[in-house]
């Protein structure tokens, strides 16, 4: 595989990990017990960290990048052993 491919699918494993990261550790105003500002929704976060999300989606990012190329130099999942695991309807 090329690096430029690598990289690709990197970033895209990138992105998708934002959305598997960000709903842990949220606390709302109520739960850190401060006040809210007039006109907040009561789901907004009292904080937010991008620095801290930004490792964590990282951090996932890389371990399931790692994972994907480690099946893709030693096939451990193939098309073919998912066409006998989920045969066509």
């Amino acid at each position: 595989m090329k690096w430029t491919s690598a990289l690709a699918i990197y970033i895209l494993f990138w992105s998708f990990s934002v959305f598997l990261v960000l709903p842990f550790g949220v606390r709302t105003s109520d739960e850190a017990g401060a006040e809210r500002v007039p006109g907040q929704a009561d789901s907004a976060p009292h904080e937010f960290n991008a620095g801290r999300i930004a490792l964590r989606v990282t951090i996932v990012a890389t371990v399931l990048f790692v994972l994907f190329q480690l099946n893709y130099y030693y096939g451990w999942i193939t098309p073919q052993i998912v066409d006998r695991i989920l045969p066509a309807v």
